[in-house]
């Protein structure tokens, strides 16, 4: 029972590093794949921005969807 204790603190306080890329373990891989999503969403920004342009100007984002 300890030594599973153990194991799960260390595996809890694991973070992700650049290396987890190129790991075949399963913790590694599910640590890459998070960080990948949680890149893409913080690049694409939030749903309701606005489109600065040099101008000054600034443009409300097409909510709307394709059709």
């Amino acid at each position: 029972m300890r030594e599973n204790k153990g194991k799960n603190t260390e595996l809890a306080g694991r973070m992700y590093d650049t290396s987890d890329y190129q790991k075949n373990d399963e913790l590694s891989n599910g640590l890459a794949m998070t960080h990948e999503q949680a890149s893409d969403s913080y690049v694409e920004g939030q749903i309701g921005g606005k489109i600065e342009r040099s101008s000054g100007a600034e443009d409300e984002l097409n909510n709307r969807g394709y059709q």
